[in-house]
């Protein structure tokens, strides 16, 4: 028996009905798939834990007020003093005239020291602090004689950025990729450095963002040139050693007056505006420093 039209037409929808439900069915799977496998890998995200920079800050206020208690209790903080007889400034000049025509071993030697420093990761202040109280230009009386040592410090730290540069790029290329080539600090900066080139570098030494012994081995694995590193690293770092090193060596030799605090205050407000140049530029170009 032929079939009508009626029922031809009715055959018909209903396969039309079964293969769009197909369709639905096998389009809706890679969705619910692609949603499971989101959710599985925010399990795996570490949960960012708030308040570890306030620890931080705390544990470092602790130990630096301990350190200065014990000073005073013992009686140590008179070696600081420059009045006082005996006194470790006056203990590091009579070392460093002693060398006479020779005092730029002694200049080798801490530019070598600052240098391993930064490799190893130690922290750069104490050797900046260093070279302002322990290098000076002729007897120390001069308003520029901490100079010296701000020149020296800022030497050492750009030997020490390029050497950890170096570390990176040619002698243990593999162990840093290894290290911190999944970081999202590492993804952060290569791709600062593809879409912005030198400018990202440029505001990255300026901007504390990154931990900055960090950034000479991950700039290592990036394109940037090892000579646009170095330059850029000299430069952007002078500011930071020469005030380190000058408010070192004035204190040390002239001791902490209201007159001395006062122009220590406002360097450091002149570096603070600055340091907001970098920031300003950034945000005008649209290049994202850190993550929200």
């Amino acid at each position: 028996m032929a079939k009508d039209k009626t029922d031809i037409e009715a055959e018909d929808k209903a396969e039309a009905e079964i293969e769009n439900k197909d369709e639905a069915a096998t389009d809706n799977k890679p969705v619910k798939e692609d949603k499971a496998a989101t959710e599985k890998e925010s399990e795996k995200e570490p949960v960012k834990k708030k308040g570890g920079g306030l620890i931080k800050l705390i544990i470092v206020i602790v130990i630096i007020a301990a350190v200065v208690v014990v000073a005073y209790v013992t009686g140590a903080i008179s070696y600081l003093d420059p009045n006082s007889e005996v006194n470790l400034i006056g203990i590091m000049d009579d070392w460093v005239a002693e060398l006479g025509n020779l005092q730029f071993i002694a200049w080798i030697v801490y530019i070598l020291l600052y240098a391993v420093a930064a490799v190893f990761f130690l922290p750069a202040l104490i050797f900046a602090i260093l070279a302002g109280v322990v290098f000076k230009f002729g007897d120390g009386s001069s308003f520029f004689a901490p100079a010296l040592g701000g020149i020296l410090a800022l030497l050492g730290g750009t030997v020490g950025a390029i050497a950890a540069f170096i570390v990176a790029r040619y002698v243990a290329r593999k162990s840093i990729v290894n290290k911190f080539g999944n970081s999202s600090l590492f993804k952060k900066i290569d791709e600062g450095i593809r879409v912005n080139g030198v400018s990202f570098l440029i505001l990255t030494r300026l901007v504390p963002v990154f931990p900055y012994n960090v950034q000479n081995y991950i700039y290592g694995l990036t394109p940037i040139k090892l000579g646009t590193y170095a330059l850029v690293s000299l430069i952007t770092m002078a500011p930071g050693a020469f005030l380190y090193a000058f408010m070192a060596g004035t204190i040390a030799r002239q001791g902490l007056s209201i007159e001395v605090l006062l122009a220590f205050v406002a360097a450091g407000v002149i570096l603070f505006l600055i340091s907001l140049i970098p920031k300003f530029i950034a945000k005008k170009k649209g290049i994202k420093l850190k993550d929200d």
